[in-house]
C-alpha cells in the first residue's frame, strides 16, 4: 500500500498542512479527512470509475466483491470451526512468502477456519494455484471504504488478522481496532522509500502501526527502522524472513531428472548457466557475455528465462541477431542449439537443480531483483546486479556467506563467470555455502507460529 496512501496525502494540500501543524491533530480528525477526500474523489470521478470497472477485466470481475457484495453467500459456505484466522497478502510476492506460514497454520489448527485475501488479481490467481486447497476461503481484499471494510469484518468475524509485510489501509485498521480484533504483522520489512514517507507523516503512520499487537520483522535492521517512528519496543520482534521456509515448502523434491529428462539428454557434460527472470535491458547483456564466453568455454550452455514469457519472441530475435542458434523449451527441441529460452511457466525454480551457475534477473536494471534462494537451495552459486531491493537482506547474507557475487555490468558479469568456470571447486564451494545458508535459516515459520499462538490459544 503505503505508496498509494502517501501519494494521496502528498497530493492533497489540506492533509499536508494538517501534518505540518504538528502532532496535536487527532487521529479521528485525520481519518475524517481521509474519508471526506474519498467521498469527494468518488463523486467527481464516478463516471470514469464505472467505465474502468466495466471495461478492464481485472476490475470487472472483482470490484463488487471488494465492495462487500456477495459476502452473505460466502459466509454460508464457510465452516463453523474456530479459531477463524484471516491472512492478507498484497500480491504474488507476498503470497509466495506466506505459503509456509499458511501450511503451518493449517497443521496447527486443523479445525480452524483459514481465510486468505489478496489485493491483486494476479496474486489471487497464484494463491488459488499454490494453496487454494489449504484455505477455507480465498477472496479479494476490500476496497478501503468505511462501509465496505465494516461489512467484511462483520460477515467474516475473524479472531485474528495477519498482515504479510505491509499493505496498510486506514479504514480497515481502524475497523480492526473498533472491533477489538487483534492484528499481527508478519515478515515485516520497510524499504528506504517507504520509511521516508512514514517519517514525513510520522504521527499518522505510527498510529497505523500501533493497531498491531505485535510486528514480526525480517531482521534487526528492519525492526530498528520502525523503532525510529516511536513504536513501543515490546511490540517489535526480529524473527527472520519467511521466504526461506516458503521456498523450501514450495519446491517439489522430484526424482533425478524431474521433468527435464528430455532436455538433459541433449546436454551431456555441458555446464549449464541459467539466467532467470530477466527483464528488458538485461537479455542483451547476458547474451553478449554468453557469446563471448562460449568461444572460450564451448561446454557452456545458456538457459535464459525471461520474467514475462510474452517477450520470448523478442529475446529469441535478439539472440538470433547475435548469430546464435536458439531453441524454445515449449517446442521440445531435438537438438541443443547454442542456448535455450524457457518460455514455459512454473519450471524455473526446479531447473536450478541442474544449473552450475545462476544469474538473477531484475537486478542489472531497476526492477528490484528476484529470489536468489531458488538456485541457492540446490547448491547453485549466484550472480546478481546492484538492484536487489526486494531481497536486500537475503542478498546481503548471501554475499557475506560467499554464496553470491555482485556484478554491476556485463564486464563484471563476464569476469565473475570466468572466475567460477576456471575454478570449479571454488564454484562448488560457493554453492555449498548458499545451501548451508538456506538450511541454517529454516525454522522461521515455527518462530512466527509460536507468537501467533499466543493470540489464539
Amino acid at each position: 500500500m503505503s505508496r498509494e496512501l502517501a501519494y494521496r496525502f502528498e497530493q492533497t494540500s489540506c492533509s499536508t498542512q494538517l501534518y505540518t501543524r504538528g502532532s496535536g491533530v487527532s487521529q479521528t480528525l485525520m481519518l475524517f479527512f481521509y474519508n471526506l477526500l474519498q467521498i469527494v474523489f468518488i463523486l467527481f470521478c464516478l463516471p470514469c470509475l464505472v467505465l474502468v470497472v466495466l471495461l478492464v477485466p481485472k476490475y470487472r470481475g472483482r470490484t463488487l466483491r471488494r465492495l462487500g457484495f456477495g459476502l452473505a453467500a460466502l459466509r454460508r459456505g464457510m465452516p463453523a470451526g474456530r479459531p477463524r484466522i484471516w491472512v492478507h497478502a498484497l500480491s504474488v510476492g507476498e503470497v509466495a512468502s506466506v505459503r509456509a506460514l499458511v501450511l503451518g497454520l493449517r497443521n496447527a489448527y486443523p479445525q480452524g477456519v483459514l481465510i486468505l485475501s489478496v489485493s491483486t488479481s494476479s496474486g489471487q490467481r497464484f494463491a488459488e494455484k499454490v494453496m487454494g486447497d489449504k484455505v477455507d476461503l480465498l477472496l479479494p481484499f476490500p476496497i478501503d471504504l468505511y462501509w465496505s471494510v465494516s461489512r467484511f469484518l462483520r460477515f467474516l468475524s475473524p479472531d485474528l488478522f495477519i498482515l504479510v509485510e505491509t499493505d496498510l489501509w486506514p479504514n480497515f485498521l481502524a475497523a480492526l481496532r473498533r472491533s477489538k480484533i487483534p492484528a499481527i504483522l508478519v515478515n515485516g520489512r520497510v524499504s528506504a522509500e517507504s520509511l521516508a514517507r512514514y517519517r514525513r507523516f510520522q504521527h499518522f503512520f505510527a498510529d497505523l502501526f500501533g493497531v498491531f499487537a505485535v510486528l514480526l520483522m525480517q531482521s534487526e535492521a528492519e525492526m530498528e527502522k520502525l523503532a525510529t517512528l516511536g513504536l513501543a519496543p515490546e511490540k517489535l520482534q526480529a524473527v527472520g524472513n519467511l521466504k526461506y521456509d516458503a521456498l523450501l515448502s514450495g519446491l517439489e523434491r522430484t526424482g533425478e531428472g524431474g521433468g527435464f529428462d528430455d532436455l538433459l539428454r541433449l546436454l551431456p557434460g555441458r555446464t549449464i548457466w541459467v539466467a532467470g527472470s530477466t527483464h528488458s535491458g538485461e537479455e542483451e547483456v547476458v547474451l553478449r557475455v554468453f557469446r563471448q564466453l562460449h568461444s572460450i568455454f564451448p561446454g557452456l550452455y545458456l538457459i535464459l528465462a525471461p520474467r514475462k514469457p510474452g517477450r520470448t519472441r523478442d529475446v529469441a530475435d535478439l539472440a538470433a541477431g547475435l548469430g546464435m542458434r536458439v531453441e524454445l523449451r515449449s517446442a521440445t527441441p531435438d537438438q541443443p542449439g547454442d542456448l535455450l529460452i524457457l518460455d514455459t511457466m512454473g519450471e524455473l525454480a526446479e531447473l536450478y537443480r541442474y544449473s552450475a551457475l545462476a544469474f538473477i534477473g531484475g537486478s542489472l536494471v531497476e526492477e528490484r531483483g528476484h529470489n536468489p534462494l531458488e538456485p541457492a537451495v540446490f547448491g547453485c552459486p549466484v550472480l546478481f546486479g546492484p538492484h536487489m531491493e526486494d531481497f536486500a537482506e537475503i542478498a546481503r547474507e548471501m554475499l557475506e556467506a560467499g554464496a553470491a557475487h555482485l556484478v554491476r555490468d556485463g564486464d563484471e558479469l563476464a569476469e565473475e563467470l570466468t572466475r567460477w568456470l576456471v575454478a570449479p571447486e571454488d564454484r562448488k564451494a560457493a554453492g555449498r555455502s548458499g545451501a548451508a545458508l538456506v538450511e541454517a535459516r529454516r525454522g522461521v515459520t515455527k518462530r512466527h507460529l509460536a507468537v501467533i499462538s499466543r493470540y489464539l490459544d
